[in-house]
């Protein structure tokens, strides 16, 4: 904790400061102060194109909980400023005028009008963010005191009891100038630590069901008669179409700004709301069908809650233990729910999240709470693969990138260890390309703001990743353009992950030819690239930048995990085809640079 400047007097007053990506009612640190701040600071609009949806969402998301507070009682100084600096200079200006106007604090002690504001955050997410406010509020004359994100399931020191380094580290850069890591770490191994420790899916010290991961039941693609179902939707009220006129009018904004297809929860009900419809309709299909890609459905059976849960209107808690009883409730072995043969949730009754307990008191001795299911017989069952696809999503994956940024940061924005410099191709910001795949995961996001996980890492990173693009820009693309995005979460993701800039959190690049589009979606059956051909006019360009990039960067990837059965196709191949793949692979990049691919 800072220590207030010489001959100021802290005062006994604590402010909770919440941020944009804070905004929970629950919160331990907003029942312990004695007033809140939010700052809606708008400088960082101004800086990038945002999609509109997304500074909508932001914004609207922290206007609504703004009100909410003041009606649970709470006195809130609410503050719209070009920089969190001056929103304080604000917060402070108000504070100093309460003060002189009632001759007292409002804690009713009189003061002689300089006490030294004393403030308490959570620790925000992103890297450096919570130095940088202790900073402006200390040269303010006041204190800043960071605590522990209770937004997140696990802690640093459970971390570190997971890596071994209790003494929170030597001090040394995690990654080297090239990207290469010093360390490596592994999202399974983390994976069953969690589970093990929140006992979460777990029977008696064992994984339901006897195993960790059933991901190999989680890779198929959907028939053409199948219908998701019906993304979770919420008109928009007054606040929200409010706060997006004038994101319209006061900003430059990037992808459709139009209200009439903003859909996403802004507010704590809504959030539960969008909840109960996933656990209710979504779940049973999300795990066979989590990795398919298909024409004209952007949502298929996801949650859609991270926007929810990264913006702190659901504790990351509340879906994993829902998601849970609705597995104890509703639960069949894994693969036993075919959702063709049954199709939507049969049941047009709502269901609550109460009907599998009080998701509220979510740290419970025994993981659950007193309630039963109701109407499990007009719910379709949720077999094993569906319910441990999506906990591994949340404390699985979520949980470990948020750790691997801390730990990474800040080599891992630059990170780049392909050494890809090219610019994004035309088509990421317009959509207009004849690759099917490429136009379509675009295109959600320029509607949504949103693409799903496999759209993310197999469509979007992976043709970057082969066409050479360089990952700083890749990374600030999915940043300015998903609604769930932030910077703690894009960067290993994107940077580490999807651009394979350091080997911190993946053996592989996760690179792969028109294959595996072929198999997970329908999209190659429509598009006018041949994936059956590599070379030639016509050709997928995927496969031959696949191969291209092998080639380009063999004396890296040669011999790293795993690669060794792709780098034997390579030594399979003669000069003759090696001629055609790199002319081709050239051509593709000349068109795509050129926004005619």
């Amino acid at each position: 904790m800072t220590l207030a400047p010489v001959g100021s007097v802290v005062s006994d007053r604590t402010t909770c400061w919440l941020l944009g990506d804070q905004l929970n009612h629950d919160l331990d640190v907003l029942d312990a102060a004695d007033d809140v701040l939010l700052i809606e600071a708008h400088g960082f609009a101004d800086r990038k194109p945002y999609h509109a949806h997304k500074l909508t969402l932001v914004f609207s998301a922290m206007r609504h909980f703004r009100d909410e507070l003041r009606e649970r009682g709470h006195d809130v100084t609410y503050v719209r400023a070009d920089s969190f600096g001056e929103g304080l200079d604000e917060f402070l200006a108000r504070r100093g005028k309460a003060s002189d106007r009632d001759g007292a604090d409002r804690d009713g002690v009189d003061r002689d009008g300089d006490d030294a504001p004393t403030l308490r955050l959570m620790r925000p997410a992103s890297h450096g963010a919570g130095e940088r406010l202790r900073k402006l509020v200390a040269e303010r004359g006041g204190t800043l005191e960071l605590v522990d994100n209770e937004l997140f399931w696990t802690t640093p020191a459970d971390w570190r009891a997971w890596t071994g380094d209790e003494g929170g580290g030597d001090g040394e850069p995690l990654l080297d100038e090239d990207g290469t890591a010093a360390r490596t770490f592994r999202q399974e191994n983390w994976y069953r630590r969690v589970r093990r420790e929140t006992g979460v899916l777990m029977d008696d010290g064992d994984p339901v069901g006897g195993e960790w991961n059933y991901d190999d039941l989680n890779q198929e693609t959907p028939p053409d008669d199948w219908e998701p179902p019906a993304r979770s939707a919420f008109e928009p009220d007054d606040l929200t179409r409010e706060t997006h006129a004038w994101v319209r009018q006061r900003f430059d904004t990037w992808g459709n700004d139009s209200l009439d297809g903003f859909a996403w929860p802004v507010t704590r009900d809504e959030a539960r709301e969008a909840l109960d419809r996933f656990v209710r309709d979504g779940l049973p299909a999300f795990g066979r069908y989590e990795d398919a890609m298909v024409g004209g459905e952007p949502f298929l059976s996801h949650s859609l809650l991270s926007p929810a849960i990264n913006l702190g209107l659901l504790d990351p808690r509340e879906p994993v233990r829902a998601v849970e009883r609705a597995y104890e409730a509703r639960g069949v072995e894994p693969g036993g729910y075919d959702p063709a043969e049954r199709g939507a949730s049969q049941g047009e009754t709502a269901t609550s999240l109460d009907d599998f307990g009080d998701v509220t008191d979510v740290d419970s001795p025994d993981g659950a709470a007193p309630g039963a299911a109701a109407r499990d017989d007009e719910l379709a069952p949720v077999p094993l693969n569906a319910a441990e696809g999506f906990v591994r999503q949340v404390i699985g994956w979520r949980e470990f990138v948020r750790h691997v940024y801390r730990e990474a940061m800040p080599e891992l924005a630059d990170a780049n260890q392909l050494e890809q410099e090219r610019e994004l191709p035309p088509a990421y910001w317009d959509g207009e390309t004849d690759m099917r795949c490429l136009s379509e995961a675009v295109g959600h996001v320029r509607e949504f703001g949103y693409a799903h996980h496999i759209e993310r890492l197999m469509v979007l990173s992976n043709f970057a990743l082969v066409y050479g693009a360089d990952p700083v820009e890749l990374n600030e693309w999915f940043h300015l353009g998903f609604v769930d995005a932030y910077h703690w979460v894009t960067t290993p993701n994107v940077v580490a992950m999807g651009s394979f800039g350091t080997d911190a959190l993946s053996s592989k690049p996760y690179a792969s030819s028109g294959s595996y589009v072929n198999r997970m979606s329908d999209h190659c059956a429509d598009c006018r690239y041949a994936v059956s051909r590599t070379t030639g006019e016509g050709a997928c360009p995927f496969n031959a930048l696949y191969w291209d990039f092998l080639k380009e960067n063999e004396e890296t990837l040669r011999g790293t995990g795993r690669m060794g059965l792709m780098y034997s196709h390579v030594d399979d191949k003669g000069d003759e085809e090696w001629a055609s793949i790199r002319e081709r692979a050239a051509r593709v990049r000349e068109l795509a640079a050129d926004g005619e691919l």
